[in-house]
């Protein structure tokens, strides 16, 4: 069994800054791309940014240079600073990670996700 769990979120006031976490942990192999990902109420889930197990990063467009997405690969935890937030950022963040079991032709992928962190902008 694998669990995610997120931490840093809150309630913070438009243009602060906030961190969020995302520990896995759990029987498995390795932890392959991980990311983060929002839902506001009434609103789909968005893509906020992802990051590959090498380091290669994606961004949503509504946090390009305001998001910062990170990884510790050691401690499979996944990062993400915030800076500069805005009332549109308000929305549930959750984790989620493509996690490898097994080796050679055991090898195989699942997908998790977290419980998710409520991030919430307001003055």
């Amino acid at each position: 069994q694998v669990q995610l769990v997120e931490s840093g979120g809150g309630l913070v006031q438009p243009g602060e800054s906030l961190r969020l976490s995302c520990a896995a942990s759990g029987r498995f192999f390795v932890v392959n791309n991980m990311g983060w990902y929002r839902q506001a109420p009434g609103k789909q889930r968005e893509l906020v940014a992802t990051s590959t197990r090498g380091g290669t990063t994606t961004y949503g467009d509504s946090v390009k240079g305001r998001f910062t997405i990170s990884r510790d690969n050691a401690k499979n935890t996944l990062y993400l600073q915030m800076a500069s937030l805005k009332p549109e950022d308000t929305a549930v963040y959750h984790c989620h990670a493509v996690v490898e079991f097994g080796k050679g032709l055991d090898q195989y992928e699942e997908d998790y996700w977290g419980q998710g962190t409520q991030v919430t902008v307001s003055s």
